[in-house]
């Protein structure tokens, strides 16, 4: 009896510590990311590498003064991210228009305007977002995190 007690704690003790495992590594992921960002922020998607997986993470980041709620301020944060991630696997086609605009005054001189009308056109989607994290920056603005996975080892 003492034997199986002994058994089923053994068991249940090395259950509980896989399951600790993926938070750690998850923790770590996410730490390092946002000593990452913090190290030399940025806005867009980027790839990046730890010992056995490459992530896409893109970051995003709002003025959370703007949106009157949480749930629209998260919710533009997934778009953004999921428009990025797009762009990054998609590519995207872009035009750029100038139109310059001179007039001449009576009194001899011209007034010279310059209109440029950039387009951008992407499609695609990318469903794997992950929200790893959000916080705030040293600005006050939101910033936030979020992976897919290009490649795992095995």
């Amino acid at each position: 009896m003492r034997g199986f007690i002994l058994l089923i704690i053994s068991v249940l003790v090395a259950i509980s510590a896989c399951a600790q495992s993926y938070n750690q590594e998850k923790t770590a992921l996410t730490n390092f990311l946002v000593r990452m960002y913090e190290n030399a922020p940025f806005d867009g998607v980027k790839a990046v590498e730890d010992y056995e997986n490459a992530y896409l993470m893109s970051v995003v980041k709002l003025d959370k003064t703007k949106y009157k709620s949480d749930s629209a301020l998260n919710r533009l944060a997934q778009v953004k991210a999921m428009s990025q991630a797009s762009r990054f696997f998609n590519g995207s086609d872009i035009t750029d228009d100038m139109i310059i605009r001179t007039t001449e005054k009576a009194d001899g001189t011209a007034d010279t305007e310059i209109i440029e009308n950039i387009r951008e056109h992407s499609s695609g989607y990318v469903k794997q977002l992950e929200h790893l994290t959000n916080f705030a920056a040293l600005d006050g603005q939101q910033v936030f995190i979020f992976i897919t996975p290009l490649r795992q080892e095995q």
